[in-house]
């Protein structure tokens, strides 16, 4: 099984580069980052954990500068976002730095890609929460366009591009959907809680589930296994990855018994010392 590491990076942590030398030279898999661009002081969502938001939580850094940095300091860690907030990006730029960042890995990225929790947040960004999920759907459709491998138009619902000359292009091949289009662009996985439109939005423009925290998965995964398939994809192709997992060799073994074959463990959004004890602890697992 693949251990890769999820984390807080901040301006109070260690670098984007001396943790991804520091998980290379151990043997760790890879490092996922999460995104926030800001957190309003003045908030009604509650914190998704409950109680009081921790400050990291404001404090993080760009997941593709810091990933960037990570990228060029490695030659086998892979590389993925925790998740990117699709809504909270123009989806052209966005598009041109997954590729350009999956360009540059030589193929290592994964885009994680999920619908936010913080209501106040992604209303700066002009998103109308009701109908996020729509426009993730839509926006990842118009950067499939600008991935295919020849100029491609895309007319949706809040989005459209012309055909269009868009280089580079994500290292992965293009892989089949259950309605005969193609899937381009890097490894994509949706995060969020099991469910019925989670699991429809999987397996209509995804390769896979990020999983938050790992839990359920022995009643939710025959679940979204059934949604897979009755959409006309590959039972062999889906891709599910427990993510933020506080780990013990009896999760790990009743993961693997799922047949799950990467799981991301969650690291402390602390300083190197502590990092560093925490990743030769993790070493046990690899």
């Amino acid at each position: 099984m693949r251990i890769a590491t999820t984390i807080f990076l901040t301006d109070h942590t260690l670098s984007p580069v001396r943790l991804a030398r520091a998980l290379e030279e151990r043997g760790f898999a890879g490092l996922y980052l999460p995104e926030h661009t800001h957190i309003p002081v003045t908030r009604d969502t509650a914190a998704p954990m409950g109680g009081d938001l921790p400050e990291m939580y404001g404090r993080t850094l760009d997941p593709f500068v810091a990933l960037g940095q990570a990228a060029a300091v490695t030659e086998r860690l892979t590389l993925g976002t925790g998740i990117t907030l699709v809504t909270q990006h123009d989806p052209i730029a966005l598009a041109k730095q997954v590729a350009t960042l999956d360009h540059l890995s030589g193929g290592r990225f994964t885009l994680g890609i999920g619908y936010g929790w913080n209501v106040e947040e992604a209303a700066d960004h002009g998103v109308e929460w009701r109908t996020r999920r729509e426009l993730v759907r839509d926006r990842m459709a118009l950067m499939r366009a600008l991935w295919a491998p020849e100029p491609t138009a895309y007319v949706g619902e809040f989005s459209s591009v012309q055909p269009s000359m868009a280089h580079p292009k994500p290292v992965l091949p293009p892989r089949e959907l259950g309605s005969g289009q193609l899937l381009h662009g890097p490894r994509t996985l949706i995060g969020g809680s099991a469910g019925p439109k989670l699991f429809a939005a999987i397996a209509d423009h995804a390769d896979g589930w990020l999983p938050i925290g790992g839990g359920g998965l022995t009643e939710s995964l025959p679940v979204l296994r059934q949604v897979w398939e009755t959409a006309g994809r590959d039972p062999k192709s889906l891709q599910v990855v427990p993510y933020a997992v506080h780990p013990n060799p009896g999760k790990l073994a009743h993961y693997a018994d799922l047949g799950i074959e990467e799981v991301v463990v969650q690291l402390p959004p602390a300083e190197e010392p502590e990092i560093l004890r925490v990743l030769d602890d993790m070493a046990q697992y690899l």
